[in-house]
């Protein structure tokens, strides 16, 4: 397994007290009926945890990746590897800051149930080949980088989901209703 190198932020919380502020405005004024206890979830000061079931491999994970304002090495590369570019078995890390807003995400929506992953780190010849098949596919698509992921929120309001993931301005996020994902990135703020 490679090792994670440490996160390249300005601190080790990427949930700062900016986000969580506008996490509260924005379960307030969009996403939930109850935005307190939503921004009292969204900002869990001890510790992150995510699930994920990975669509075309069958693997589930369920961990603690922050704890107490640091990232869980071992938890990261547990990420890593489920994250990984299925086609080819290469595995890269995973930004930190796209676990920050998926969790986020999560605490906003009310949501606790295994996120389902469709497409997360993609090696640039798995690109490539995606590319050639669908002009959706971005030539330098964040995927590349580790910096995206595309997921489920199975039984939950995707629409919704979309909004809050819009108004947080966290990165780019992208809306397929008809095959019922969104794709997250951290990249520059768009949507589509």
């Amino acid at each position: 397994m490679p090792t994670v190198p440490p996160p390249s932020s300005p601190g080790p919380d990427r949930l700062s007290r900016r986000r969580l502020l506008r996490l509260g405005a924005l379960a307030a004024t969009t996403c939930l009926p109850c935005p307190a206890l939503a921004l009292q979830r969204a900002s869990q000061p001890f510790e992150r945890a995510l699930s994920f079931s990975h669509v075309h491999t069958g693997e589930r994970l369920s961990t603690v990746y922050w704890m107490q304002g640091r990232y869980l090495p071992g938890a990261l590369q547990e990420i890593n590897y489920l994250l990984r570019d299925y086609h080819t078995d290469d595995v890269q890390p995973i930004d930190p800051q796209l676990l920050d807003l998926v969790y986020a995400l999560t605490k906003i929506a009310g949501w606790y149930d295994a996120l389902h992953v469709l497409s997360a780190y993609r090696s640039p010849a798995t690109n490539a080949r995606l590319r050639l098949a669908s002009a959706s596919v971005a030539e330098h698509s964040l995927h590349m980088e580790g910096k995206a992921i595309d997921v489920r929120f199975v039984g939950g309001d995707l629409p919704m989901v979309r909004r809050c993931a819009t108004a947080l301005q966290w990165g780019g996020v992208g809306y397929y209703p008809w095959a019922a994902y969104v794709h997250l990135d951290t990249g520059p703020v768009r949507s589509w």
